[in-house]
């Protein structure tokens, strides 16, 4: 039984316990050992009230709703039935009961289970009940006025230091949400590429949104194309999206547990972000999280669509002058078709800047830029007019050479490499203390085409001649 000493020693010790920054799990396992030391119950659980989704959640186990069945339906059934009138009065089955010190009314909440030494006990805040203790009592001789005296303190200092713990979670979202407004603004800033961007996207809200699954659907010929991740099989997420407009700002279904955000710029919809869960409702501020998020990212995927419509038009690499990848890509197909179709000697040549990474780690990626703009000037001074030239990508180039026999191509790479080799590349302009020029050789593989190949059959054919000129010992050419 209790006494003042020890009804002082135990508020004292609760007190401590819950002044210390440890997570909820701990938290509460140290108030279980406590309350089984001092008032010898058995177990203990604090189940919020979730007013969004209209659920009790166990607060110490990661918000997941109880797996016991029958333990759920009991509590739920409490709970449904509880409620608070003011101060510290509270209603069960329209029977009035007091927190404060009523013994005889708080023992009849024990007979509300099956099993007798089951107490349910309000946690409260602002003068609403917000959740609820649930204790098994091994001795039912413990159940005195002094009990439910500590009892009704202990409630105060846990609904207090759960109040806290809510609020400082609900702080960290919100500085979660403004990180990853950051964070996208940023991939505006830096990044093109949709096929990049998009993911980067989907991964911070899904971080953000955690108790929801994030898609991102992108809008093409007025169908919505699921771009992350690899599948949606809820048909509700569909269903929304066939009723966007530009207008829209957003949906959310009946039940509030799944919403559509349609990525809109200038009355266009280029596409729509999708938040789903068979249990979480969404909240308001989740809603208007997801609005600011779904702007953001209509800003950074409407530029990058502009940048791949400019590149898509694009032919020339802004670094070295000769055709880029894309272009590359169309040329050779061009080629590819002249030489089946009119039976033309057809050669191509990749060519690799040997241990071009060196260059870049001791005199830094200026000096290799200036490199790779004077192979670029050598290349064109070595070809004809109209043999295409191309920036493969990096360090590498390739060479189309229409019109041209193996032993004609192997004279050109035998020739480049060599004045390659010989030449001083200028780096003055990369700033480099006391260096002014270095110099690089080059590894070049050659291949004929044959009307059995493809285009990349072709291409393949040349790669695999350099990978064997660099693996036996750079600066040559190998004629595949």
């Amino acid at each position: 039984m209790f006494d003042n000493k020890n009804n002082i020693e135990f508020i004292s010790k609760l007190a401590n316990i819950l002044s210390k920054k440890i997570s909820p799990s701990n938290t509460i396992n140290s108030v279980n050992k406590l309350f089984k030391t001092y008032l010898k119950i058995d177990s203990i659980d604090f189940i919020i009230w979730d007013n969004n989704n209209l659920l009790l959640k166990d607060f110490v186990c990661d918000w997941k709703i109880f797996d016991d069945e029958n333990r759920a339906k009991e509590i739920n059934y409490i709970y449904s039935n509880l409620s608070l009138s003011s101060g510290n009065l509270f209603y069960f089955n329209e029977e009035e009961f007091n927190c404060e010190l009523n013994e005889e009314q708080l023992v009849q909440i024990i007979t509300l289970a099956e099993n007798e030494n089951i107490i349910i006990y309000p946690l409260i805040s602002n003068s609403d009940v917000f959740g609820l203790m649930r204790f098994v009592v091994k001795d039912k001789d413990m159940l005195t006025k002094v009990f439910f005296e500590i009892l009704n303190v202990s409630s105060k200092l846990l609904s207090g230091a759960i109040i806290n713990y809510l609020l400082n979670e609900q702080m960290e979202v919100s500085l979660n949400f403004y990180k990853a407004m950051k964070d996208i603004a940023k991939i505006i800033e830096s990044q093109y590429e949709l096929s990049y961007i998009i993911p980067l996207i989907g991964e911070m809200i899904d971080r953000f949104i955690s108790s929801h699954l994030i898609y991102i659907f992108i809008n093409k010929d007025n169908k919505y194309n699921l771009v992350w991740p690899n599948a949606c099989k809820d048909s509700h997420v569909y269903q929304l999206l066939e009723k966007i407009t530009n207008k829209t700002e957003y949906l959310i279904s009946e039940n509030s547990k799944v919403g559509v955000f349609p990525i809109i710029h200038e009355d266009n919809i280029l596409g729509a972000i999708a938040a789903y869960s068979n249990i979480e409702k969404l909240l308001q501020k989740d809603i208007d999280y997801l609005v600011q998020l779904t702007r953001q990212s209509g800003m950074t995927i409407q530029r990058a669509n502009v940048y791949a419509e400019v590149l898509k038009y694009a032919t020339m690499d802004a670094l070295t002058g000769l055709n880029n990848r894309r272009q590359f890509e169309l040329r050779l197909n061009q080629e590819v078709s002249n030489s089946k179709r009119n039976n033309n000697p057809l050669c191509g040549m990749m060519l690799d800047v040997d241990y071009f990474k060196k260059v870049n780690d001791t005199y830094g990626h200026a000096a290799g830029d200036c490199v790779l703009k004077q192979v670029s000037e050598l290349i064109k001074n070595e070809i004809r007019e109209y043999d295409i030239a191309c920036r493969y990508g990096g360090e590498e180039f390739f060479i189309i050479l229409p019109q041209t026999n193996i032993k004609e191509a192997s004279s050109v790479a035998q020739r480049l490499r060599k004045v390659i080799e010989e030449t001083k590349m200028d780096i003055k302009e990369a700033g480099v203390d006391g260096i002014s020029y270095i110099k690089v050789t080059v590894s070049i593989g050659v291949c004929s085409f044959e009307s059995s190949m493809s285009a990349n059959d072709f291409s393949q054919c040349a790669d695999k001649a350099l990978y064997e000129a660099k693996t036996t010992g750079r600066n040559r050419v190998i004629v595949s």
